[in-house]
C-alpha cells in the first residue's frame, strides 16, 4: 500500500464516516484536493460537523442541497472553527464566511448567511480559504461519486 493511500485511509478512518477502504470522495478547489464527507439529505445536513472535536487536515464536508437558494448555516454544537463556502449550481463560489468560531449557545448561535443563491456548501477547517486566496467565482470540482443536482 502506498504512503499516500495509507494517509488517505487514515484520514478517512479518523475523520470521515463516508470514506471506505481509502477510496475517498473528494473535491478540488484552487488546485487543492480535499477528501470530503457528503451530506446530501436532511438528516445529514442537520447533523453536519456537530460534536466533532477535530477535522483532519485536507478534509471537509460537502453539503448538497435540493434547490439553489440563499442558505444560512450556524455553528450549533460545532466545536471546530470553520470556513463556510457557498457555491451556486455551476459550482462557482458566491459567498464565504471565514474563520467562523465554534458555538456552544445551542439555539442562540448566530446564522452565517450566503446572501446569494447556493446549491453546494463546503465546510473546511478555518484558515483554508485565506490559505487558498479564494475569491468570488472560484470553481469547485467534484471527484467521482459526487452527483450534481
Amino acid at each position: 500500500m502506498t504512503l499516500l493511500r495509507r494517509a488517505l485511509t487514515a484520514a478517512c478512518t479518523l475523520a470521515l464516516a463516508g470514506c471506505a477502504s481509502g477510496n475517498a470522495t473528494w473535491v478540488e478547489l484552487a488546485g487543492t484536493r480535499y477528501a470530503v464527507e457528503v451530506a446530501d439529505n436532511d438528516e445529514e445536513r442537520a447533523r453536519g460537523l456537530m460534536y466533532r472535536d477535530e477535522m483532519a487536515a485536507g478534509t471537509g464536508m460537502l453539503f448538497v442541497h435540493d434547490s439553489e437558494e440563499p442558505q444560512a448555516y450556524w455553528m450549533k454544537n460545532t466545536r471546530i472553527p470553520l470556513d463556510i463556502l457557498y457555491f451556486d449550481g455551476g459550482r462557482r463560489l458566491v459567498a464565504q464566511q471565514r474563520d467562523v468560531p465554534p458555538c456552544s449557545l445551542g439555539n442562540g448561535c448566530p446564522p452565517y448567511p450566503s446572501n446569494a443563491p447556493a446549491l453546494f456548501v463546503l465546510e473546511l477547517n478555518a484558515g483554508e480559504a485565506a490559505k487558498l486566496g479564494l475569491e468570488q467565482g472560484a470553481e469547485l470540482t467534484f471527484g467521482p461519486g459526487i452527483a450534481d443536482k
